[in-house]
């Protein structure tokens, strides 16, 4: 078994924050030790409150050692999360960074669309002033008169959107 948090001397033991919190004797094959040392008194104080401390046990007992660490860092943050938000937990946690990825998710399409909208017009304003008055393609066709005459893009892409809704302040268009 890997050196437990536990400062043992020889005959005096320290006993690790679970064997303190429960008040009794750290045992040398302590199931906690390795993973709730003294100095983190809260961290099993959580994970007792939110699990318990014999379903704790029985869940390191049954898991291979290479595994416990594992478990115990799960059962910690679970715990925190249940401690900070005793009706959703992680769930809740989850469910704001849900949130959070939906709204930067329309943001980026917002930003995406804007790119594309100033493309089109950077290409429609080279393609209108490139022609001068002189050019022989101008020579008064109607297509030609038409594309002279033309003040506002082709693809009208001015987007009227609740900006308010998604929390994202004043609109991006500026057109």
């Amino acid at each position: 078994m890997k050196e437990n948090g536990c400062s043992r001397k020889q005959g005096a033991a320290s006993p690790c924050a679970a064997c303190k919190l429960l008040r009794r004797r750290c045992a040398q094959d302590c199931v906690f030790a390795p993973y709730f040392p003294a100095d983190e008194p809260q961290k099993f104080a959580n994970v007792h409150k939110v699990f318990g401390a014999s379903n704790v046990n029985k869940m390191l007992q049954d898991l291979p050692e290479h595994q416990r660490g594992d478990a115990v860092s799960s059962m910690v943050y679970e715990a925190n999360a249940r401690v900070r938000d005793p009706v959703y937990g992680c769930v809740g946690a989850i469910s704001s960074l849900q949130q959070q990825i939906d709204v930067l998710q329309t943001q980026l399409a917002l930003a995406q669309a804007e790119v594309v909208h100033l493309r089109v017009r950077q290409t429609q304003s080279i393609s209108n002033h490139g022609l001068s008055p002189a050019s022989p393609s101008n020579s008064g066709s109607p297509s030609s008169r038409f594309i002279g005459s033309q003040s506002r893009p082709i693809f009208d892409m001015d987007m009227m959107m609740d900006h308010s809704s998604l929390g994202l302040g004043e609109s991006m268009w500026s057109c």
